[in-house]
């Protein structure tokens, strides 16, 4: 069968990345690859197009690791730093004079993006090497080359939030919600029965703005997916702990992991 898209991890950390500037847990100390964490982001690629949904701090270091090397689009699921704030890197994807890159994010996230990167903005960078780019505000489903993007509205503290539903041919390909405490119930819908789901999944214990373990795994058996990995974690996760423990439908992403729909 055809492969539609291609979903590679480029970071599976919560903010502040694992492991964590003065933290001397074992999974902070940990040698396990699948402990080490960057933030939070995914490339998605299919046979006409290749995107990343959200730009963290660590974008520079996770392309070169993939070695990605053309972008057309980047998705923003809010503006919270650790997802925004490697922005100025996608200049090396528009280093001609006449390319652009498309940016697509809620009007309160672009609104962000305009405050912390004017100068992509104004319209005065129009250099070589300099980022150009295309924005686009979510107000429902778009395209992004052949593929079909429904944004996904989520409870995410108190930013405006989305996650992604991907489809192609009206085939629902997969979903990526990696920040979110709760789904809207029209969120819900979208997602019924879906065959891969990508889903928050922080720590063991309740958060205030975060799906724990325990309410990832019971919203991916409400939800009945075929089959869920959970990402954007803290150093409260160990790898070879958690891993064994959880259902057979549910399994623990790391940076680097490629997934085939």
């Amino acid at each position: 069968m055809e492969t539609q898209a291609e979903i590679t991890f480029l970071g599976t950390g919560t903010s502040i990345g694992v492991p964590v500037i003065g933290c001397d847990c074992a999974v902070c100390a940990s040698d396990d690859p699948k402990n080490r964490r960057l933030r939070s982001s995914i490339h998605v690629r299919t046979p006409e197009v290749a995107l990343v949904v959200d730009t963290g701090p660590d974008f520079r270091q996770q392309c070169l690791r993939e070695g990605i090397r053309h972008l057309d689009a980047v998705l923003f699921t809010h503006a919270h730093s650790d997802h925004v704030m490697g922005f100025d890197d996608l200049r090396r994807f528009t280093v001609h004079e006449d390319e652009e890159i498309a940016i697509h994010a809620t009007e309160s996230c672009l609104e962000r993006l305009h405050a912390a990167f004017p100068y992509v903005f104004d319209g005065e960078n129009r250099y070589r090497g300099y980022l150009k780019a295309r924005p686009h505000a979510i107000h429902g489903p778009f395209r992004v080359g052949d593929l079909e993007v429904a944004p996904l509205p989520v409870d995410h503290g108190k930013v405006e939030t989305v996650g992604f539903l991907f489809s192609k041919d009206g085939e629902r390909l997969f979903a990526y919600i990696p920040d979110a405490k709760t789904l809207r119930e029209g969120s819900k819908r979208l997602l019924d029965g879906i065959g891969l789901l990508i889903l928050d999944g922080l720590q063991p214990e309740p958060h205030w703005s975060h799906l724990s373990i325990g309410e990832a795994v019971a919203l991916a058996e409400e939800l009945g997916a075929g089959e869920t990995w959970l990402t954007h974690f803290s150093c409260r996760i160990d790898y070879r702990i958690l891993e064994p423990t959880l259902p057979e439908t549910v399994r623990l992403a790391w940076d680097g992991l490629r997934l085939e729909c």
